[in-house]
């Protein structure tokens, strides 16, 4: 088992920063690859960013792309999402995720465990 808690979220401005982190607890957090996913109001859930566990492979979704940075810190079983130049459309709630297996990682059935989610809202 993994249990995962974020934290960071907040109501910021367009064009604002946020840093999200994501604690882990439970198993070999380096044994993981962990991801980031949002969901908005009305919306479906939708993949924002993935790190391999090595933290040598990042994926990212086109809509973050060079606004938002994953990272993780095995030694202290924490992931990060960086967002910068943050927009309206980013309003959500985001959610950390946990996978023990290789696969496509913005798949959200690739993932085992999920924290309960902290609100990003970036008002206009």
């Amino acid at each position: 088992q993994v249990q995962l808690v974020e934290s960071g979220g907040g109501l910021v401005q367009a064009g604002d920063s946020l840093r999200l982190s994501c604690a882990a607890s439970g198993r070999t957090f380096s044994n993981y690859s962990m991801g980031w996913f949002r969901q908005a109001p009305g919306k479906e859930r939708e993949f924002v960013a993935a790190i391999s566990w090595s933290g040598g492979s990042t994926y990212y979704s086109e809509p973050v792309r060079d606004r938002f940075t994953i990272s993780r810190d095995n030694a202290k079983k924490t992931v990060h999402l960086q967002m910068n130049s943050l927009k309206p459309e980013d309003t959500a709630v985001y959610s950390c995720a946990a996978s023990p297996r290789f696969g496509a990682p913005s798949a959200s059935t690739l993932y085992d465990y999920w924290g309960q989610g902290t609100q990003v809202t970036v008002s206009s």
